[in-house]
C-alpha cells in the first residue's frame, strides 16, 4: 500500500486494485502537486461539505465512475449533482469490495456555500478510519481535540495517522500532539496547514511535540509505504 499527501487535506491511497482519493481539494489549491484532470481515483472519501474539501468531487467522480463515499447528507447532495455515493453516518462502518470504511466524530463546522449568499446544510463533519489490505489508516478531517480519540486509538490499532495542526479552524500543533498521544498511531502526518494566511503553521513544531519519533513530515507529492 502507498500512501501519499498532496497538500491541504488532500491523501491519496494506492492499493493493489484500487486508488483511493480523501478530501481532493485540488482545483485551487496552491499547495498541491496533483492535477484534477489527470486523477482517476476509483473511490473518493469526503470528510465534510466545505469547499476545500469537497473540492473537485464531483468533477472527478463524473469523469471515472468513482464511488464516493461521506455522511448522509453530503452523499444525498452528490447523487443530486448525478454522482454515485454511499452515505453513511458516525459511528457506522461498511465492508467495501477495497477494504473497510469507517466514519468517526469530528468537532468542525459543514456547509456549502452558494452564489446568492446562502449555505446549504451537508451532515455532520467527520473523521474516517479505512482498514484495507491489513492496515488501518485514520484521517481526522477537520476537528478540534476531542477526548474520545482515545477511544479510538483504542478500538483501532491505527497504522498511519493525518491530523490538522493549522490552528484557527482545526487543532493546533500543541492539541493535535495531544491528539496522536490520544491515538496512540505508530506514524503522524501533519495536514491542514500553510494553505491560507489563519492556518500557516511550521510543522516541525508539530513533530517536535511528538514521542518515540512518530512524527513524519510528508511534502505534496511524498509517500509512506505500509
Amino acid at each position: 500500500m502507498k500512501v501519499s499527501y498532496h497538500g491541504h487535506s488532500v491523501v491519496k491511497i494506492e492499493l493493489k486494485d484500487k486508488v483511493i482519493l480523501i478530501d481532493p481539494f485540488i482545483s485551487g489549491n496552491p499547495l498541491t502537486d496533483l492535477d484534477a484532470l489527470e486523477e482517476k481515483p476509483d473511490v473518493i472519501i469526503v470528510t465534510h461539505g466545505h469547499g476545500d474539501h469537497l473540492g473537485d468531487t464531483v468533477e472527478l467522480a463524473k469523469r471515472n465512475k468513482s464511488l464516493v463515499i461521506g455522511n448522509f447528507e453530503l452523499a444525498t447532495y452528490l447523487g443530486w449533482q448525478g454522482v454515485e455515493a454511499h452515505g453513511m453516518s458516525i459511528g457506522g462502518s461498511y465492508q467495501f469490495d477495497f477494504g473497510k470504511v469507517k466514519l468517526t466524530p469530528a468537532l468542525h463546522g459543514t456547509g456549502l456555500e452558494t452564489g446568492d449568499n446562502q449555505l446549504i446544510y451537508l451532515g455532520m463533519p467527520a473523521g474516517v478510519l479505512i482498514t484495507a489490505e491489513g492496515k488501518t489508516i485514520y484521517h481526522a478531517g477537520d476537528t478540534g481535540l476531542f477526548s474520545d480519540m482515545k477511544l479510538i486509538g483504542e478500538r483501532h490499532p491505527i497504522d498511519l495517522a493525518f491530523l490538522p495542526i493549522g490552528d484557527n479552524f482545526t487543532m493546533g500543533p500543541e492539541d493535535a500532539a495531544l491528539a496522536a498521544e490520544f491515538l496512540q498511531a505508530k506514524k503522524v502526518v501533519p495536514i491542514h496547514f500553510n494553505t491560507f494566511p489563519p492556518i500557516v503553521q511550521d510543522p516541525q513544531d508539530f513533530v517536535n511535540l511528538l514521542k518515540n519519533n512518530q512524527g513524519i513530515i510528508l511534502q505534496p507529492g511524498e509517500s509512506i509505504e505500509l
